[in-house]
């Protein structure tokens, strides 16, 4: 298993508020750990609740006893509390939260865990999958049967998420367990990218057999070709390199 990361300010923004954490080797109890976060609420309110949300999670993770998997979600509960606390003494950081989606691959079986819209998927030979779920306005109007995904109003308010973590007291925490037989690649990404670059280019540029260093170089610079409307982050794992 060999990984890597990038992270992009983009074209249209002044401050990168996206964060990335990446460790193939044991981090705490987990043998791997992996998180993109994207932040919101003001450039610096945004910058510090995605860098304070990796940091939380991994204090948490570095000290608890819990089981491998539960250890993730509880990091991510551990975090929130601790961000809204700050919103809420700080006028500064009022109204601050971020995205996040994190992933550990133990016994090669992935477990996925997001609130947001950032996303991941996984690449077998012949596609892409989406795994995790946004946590968007318009997904949930698309699952009411109310709008479609290739709707101008879907297009418009891709960005207005339902869920962050750390605007709100209590947090609620989607997770996924996939069996990676089959695999090749899983794929962490911010909205910078999916918003800019759709899922069959993405497919194409990663199972090009370029690398995981090239593949993910290619991205960033695909959603800045694109128009780089928001910063852009990309974490790569090639499962059967190393």
């Amino acid at each position: 298993m060999y990984s890597v990361a990038l992270t992009d300010v983009g074209r249209k923004r002044l401050v990168n508020q996206d964060t990335v954490y990446i460790s193939d080797t044991p981090v705490g109890v987990l043998p791997n750990l992996y998180i993109v976060a994207d932040g919101m609420g003001g450039e610096k309110a945004g910058d510090y609740a995605s860098k304070s949300l990796i940091g939380y999670m991994l204090t948490y993770i570095e000290h608890t006893i819990k089981m491998p998997v539960t250890a993730i979600q509880g990091a991510i509960e551990y975090a929130n509390a601790n961000l809204f606390a700050e919103g809420s003494k700080n006028p500064n950081l009022s109204g601050m939260g971020t995205t996040v989606v994190a992933a550990s691959i133990i016994d090669n079986t992935l477990h996925v865990f997001n609130v947001g819209d950032s996303r991941c998927y996984v690449l077998d030979e012949n596609s892409i999958s989406q795994i995790t779920k946004d946590h968007s306005l318009v997904e949930m109007l698309v699952s009411k049967g109310e709008i479609t995904r290739e709707s101008a109003e879907y297009k418009e308010n891709k960005s207005k998420i339902t869920r962050a973590v750390g605007a709100e007291e209590r947090i609620l925490i989607d997770s996924f367990e996939l069996d990676l037989a089959g695999i090749e690649y899983v794929l962490l990404c911010s909205d910078g990218l999916t918003n800019m670059v759709d899922d069959r280019k993405i497919f194409n540029i990663i199972s090009s057999s370029a690398g995981v260093k090239s593949s993910a170089k290619r991205l960033v610079e695909e959603a800045n070709l694109s128009g780089g409307n928001d910063n852009i982050s990309i974490l790569l794992i090639d499962i059967n390199e190393g």
